[in-house]
C-alpha cells in the first residue's frame, strides 16, 4: 500500500515520543500536535536539499517553538541530514548528541537559528525574510528566490517581541515569510482562556498580513492553504488548527501534554492510537523510503540553481557576499580616515565619529545594512551610501525600524545567519535593555552583527537617570562572546568599527558619546592600537608609580589627572582600555607590561565599577558611578558625581 502523510507524520511522532521517553524530559506534545503539517510542507513545498544543507538559495525553516525540537529533529533525520542520525535521537537532550533540547545553529546542521526564548524565532525570521528580498532586489530572482516558513505556538505570540516583529514584516511587505501558528489552544497552565483571548488573525490581518484558517490534520487543508500562500503580497499568517498531545489518550488537548514524558502508558496509548505497533525507535523501511524521497525533492532545483550561479555574471560578486568577506582595500581606506581625523584635531561626540567612520565603511562594503530604532538623527548611522529600504526599493540598505529595539536586534540576528548581509543598526545604550534577549542570544549563535549604542553615560546630560546607562555597559561585558567597544576620540572609533567588522563569530556593542571630546590621539599611526583592547596612550619618564586605566570619555579625564599629577611630581601612566574583552584576550605578559606590573591602579569610567576588580584589584581606585544618574548638563553631571581629573589625581595619590 502506498505511504500516506498521516504514515510519514506518525514516524515523527513516534521518534518524538521515544525520544523525550527515554530521555525522562522534553516537550513532545508540539511534535504530536503539528506533525501532520510539518510533514506537508516538507513533502511538497520546503526547497532544500539535505545534501547541501547550506545552499545559499535553500527556503530557510524556524521552529520558533523551540521547546519542540523533537519535531525539526525528527524531520532532518528522516529526510536524510547527516547531521542527525537516529542514535543522536536516542541521545536526545544528552551531552555530545547533536539532539540538544532546544535547536541550535552552531550545534546541529540544518537548524537554521537557535530558538527556545519564545518570540525570538519569528522575530529573527522577519531578518531572514528582509536578507531575502534585498539580495533578490540585488542579485535577481535566478540567484535569489527562496521563502521563510516558521512554526509558532501561543507563546510566541503573546511575548511583546512577536508584535514588534510582525508590524515591521506588514509594514516591509514581507510576502515570502510564512507562519503557521500551532493553534493549540493550550499553555502550560490549561486553556488559553486562563491568560489570553487575542483573535489572533484578526490581530495579524491589522499588522498588515494576510490570514487563513487551517485544520492542522487534515492533508488536503493543509495543502492548499501553502499552496495558496505562495502567491501572497503580504506575509502569510496560517492559524493552523491542532490537537496538542495528538493521540495522548489522557493527555491529548491539555496543558500537561505539552512537555515531560508522558509514561509507558499513554505512550502504549499513543502506538495504539496512531496505529503505530513498531518498537522504540524503529520505523517502517517504507515510511523511510517515502521520507528519502521527500529529502531528495530538491536536488534538482539546488543542481539548476548552481548551474545558473556558474553562468551568472554576477557569480563573484554573489559569493563574495555570502561569504560575508570585507573588501582588501577596507583596512587602507580606514587608515588613510585615522590619518585625517589625527591630524585634524576637532573635537567630536564619538557617536558622529562613527557617523564619519561608517560612511567610508558602507562605501566600500556592500553588504553593510544599517538602520535604527526611529533615532536616525542621534545614532548617526546612516551614510551617503545607505538609502532607504522600502518594498518598493528593497535594493535599499538602510531600514527605518521605528522603536522597536527588540525586534530590531533579532531581525539583525536573521540577516546575519541568512547570509549576504552585515546588519549593524542603533539605539540608545540604555535601550539595550528592551532588546536583551536578541543580543544575548546573538552572541549564543555567534552572529555578526553591530549594535551602535548611543548616548553611552551621564554625559547625556539633562534626559536624566531613565535614560542614562550606569550598569548596561558592564552587563554586556558580562555576555560572553560580546565585545563591547568604548572608544575614546575619533581615530579609536574607526579602529573599533574595523575590529568589529573582523570578527565573524560574535556580535558587537559600540558604546558612543553624545558630548564633545577632545582628541586622544593626535599623532597617527598604521596600527590598529585598540585591537589589543587596552594599551598605553600616555606614558611617563621613568618608571610609573601608578596608572590610571579609562575608556571612551573618561579618557580625557585621565589625561588631564594625568598632567595634574605630573606638576606634583607624580608619574602615572594613562592606558586607554577601548575593548576589555580584547584586552583579557592577550597573554599575562602583555598585560602586565601595559598596565605597569606591580603598581597601583586607578579607573575610570563613567558607569559602575562592576567588572573593573580584575584589572585595577580590590583595593585599586575607582571613579564612576556608585547609583543612578540625575537630569542636568553634563559638565555639571560630571563635578556633581565626583568624575573629575581632580578626583582621578585624588584617587592616584592615596595610593602612591
Amino acid at each position: 500500500m502506498a505511504v500516506t502523510n498521516r504514515d510519514m507524520a506518525n514516524a515523527i511522532r513516534a521518534l518524538s515520543m521515544d525520544a523525550v521517553e527515554a530521555a525522562k524530559s522534553g516537550h513532545v506534545g508540539l511534535p504530536l500536535g503539528m506533525a501532520d503539517a510539518a510533514t506537508v510542507l516538507f513533502r511538497k513545498f520546503l526547497k532544500y536539499d539535505p545534501t547541501d544543507p547550506t545552499w545559499a538559495d535553500r527556503d530557510r525553516f524556524v521552529l520558533s517553538a523551540g521547546h519542540g525540537s523533537m519535531l525539526v529533529y525528527s524531520l532532518l533525520h528522516l529526510t536524510g541530514y547527516k547531521s542527525v542520525s537516529r542514535d543522536d535521537i536516542r541521545n536526545f537532550r544528552q551531552l555530545g548528541a547533536s539532539t540538544p533540547g532546544h535547536p541550535e545553529n552552531f550545534h546541529t546542521v540544518g537548524v537554521e537559528t537557535t530558538t527556545g526564548p519564545l518570540g525570538q524565532g519569528i522575530a529573527t525570521a522577519v531578518g531572514m525574510a528582509i536578507a531575502e528580498r534585498h539580495l533578490n532586489a540585488r542579485f535577481g530572482d535566478d540567484l535569489v528566490d527562496h521563502k521563510t516558513y516558521v512554526i509558532a505556538g501561543d507563546g510566541c505570540l503573546m511575548e511583546g517581541i512577536s508584535q514588534e516583529a510582525i508590524t515591521l514584516a506588514g509594514h516591509l511587505e514581507l510576502n515570502r515569510l510564512i507562519v503557521l501558528f500551532d493553534d493549540n489552544a493550550v499553555t502550560i497552565d490549561g486553556s488559553i482562556g486562563l491568560s489570553d483571548n487575542t483573535d489572533q488573525c484578526a490581530r495579524f490581518q491589522a499588522s498588515g498580513w494576510v490570514t487563513r484558517k487551517v485544520d492542522g490534520h487534515d492533508e488536503k487543508d493543509v495543502t492548499a492553504a501553502l499552496k495558496w500562500a505562495q502567491t501572497q503580497k503580504k506575509p502569510v499568517f496560517l492559524a493552523v488548527k491542532t490537537i496538542i498531545g495528538f493521540g495522548a489518550p489522557k493527555l491529548a488537548g491539555t496543558g500537561k501534554a505539552h512537555g515531560g514524558p508522558y509514561g509507558p502508558d499513554e505512550i502504549a496509548g499513543i502506538r495504539k492510537n496512531i496505529d503505530w505497533p513498531h518498537a522504540p525507535f524503529e520505523v517502517p523501511a517504507a515510511i523511510e523510503t517515502a521520507w528519502a524521497k521527500a529529502g531528495a525533492r530538491g536536488k534538482p532545483e539546488r543542481d539548476a540553481w548552481k548551474k545558473r550561479l556558474t553562468a551568472s555574471p554576477k557569480k563573484a560578486e554573489f559569493n563574495v557576499a555570502i561569504a560575508g568577506r570585507l573588501p582588501k582595500n577596507l583596512g587602507k581606506a580606514l587608515i588613510k580616515h585615522k590619518k585625517a581625523v589625527a591630524e585634524g584635531g576637532e573635537t567630536k561626540a564619538t557617536r558622529q565619529w562613527s557617523g564619519a567612520a561608517l560612511e567610508v565603511i558602507t562605501g566600500l562594503v556592500p553588504e553593510m545594512v544599517g538602520g535604527s530604532a526611529d533615532l536616525t538623527g542621534s545614532n548617526n548611522t546612516q551614510t551617503s551610501h545607505t538609502t532607504v529600504l522600502t518594498p518598493d526599493t528593497w535594493g535599499g540598505r538602510y531600514i527605518h525600524y521605528g522603536v522597536r529595539e527588540h525586534a530590531m536586534a533579532a531581525a539583525m540576528n536573521g540577516m546575519a545567519l541568512h547570509g549576504g548581509v552585515i546588519p549593524y543598526s542603533g539605539t540608545f545604550l540604555v535601550f539595550a535593555d528592551y532588546s536583551r534577549a536578541a543580543i544575548r542570544l546573538g552572541a549564543l549563535m555567534g552572529t555578526r552583527v553591530i549594535h551602535v549604542m548611543t548616548h553611552d553615560s551621564i554625559g547625556l546630560g539633562e534626559d536624566g537617570p531613565t535614560h542614562q546607562p550606569v550598569e548596561q555597559v558592564a552587563s554586556l561585558r558580562a555576555m560572553p562572546n560580546m565585545h563591547v567597544f568604548r572608544p575614546a576620540d575619533g581615530v579609536e572609533t574607526a579602529e573599533c568599527w574595523e575590529l568589529a567588522l573582523e570578527n565573524e563569530t560574535g556580535p558587537a556593542t559600540m558604546a558612543l558619546t553624545r558630548q564633545g571630546l577632545k582628541p586622544a590621539r593626535t599623532t597617527h599611526t598604521d596600527e590598529n592600537l585598540s585591537a589589543k583592547g587596552g594599551y598605553v596612550l600616555s606614558d611617563c619618564k621613568g618608571k610609573a608609580q601608578a596608572v590610571i586605566i579609562a575608556t571612551g570619555s573618561e579618557v580625557e579625564i585621565a589625561l588631564a589627572a594625568q598632567d595634574q599629577l605630573a606638576k606634583d611630581g607624580v608619574k602615572v601612566r594613562v592606558v586607554s582600555m577601548p575593548c576589555m574583552e580584547l584586552f583579557e584576550a592577550q597573554d599575562a605578559k602583555y598585560q602586565q607590561a601595559t598596565l605597569g606590573g606591580d603598581v597601583p591602579r586607578v579607573a575610570v569610567e563613567a558607569g559602575v565599577r562592576f567588572g573593573w576588580d580584575r584589572w585595577i584589584g580590590h583595593d585599586g581606585g575607582f571613579v564612576g558611578m556608585h547609583g543612578f544618574g540625575a537630569s542636568a548638563p553634563y559638565k555639571e553631571l560630571y563635578k556633581h558625581f565626583g568624575i573629575t581629573a581632580e578626583a582621578v589625581a585624588e584617587a592616584v595619590k592615596t595610593r602612591v
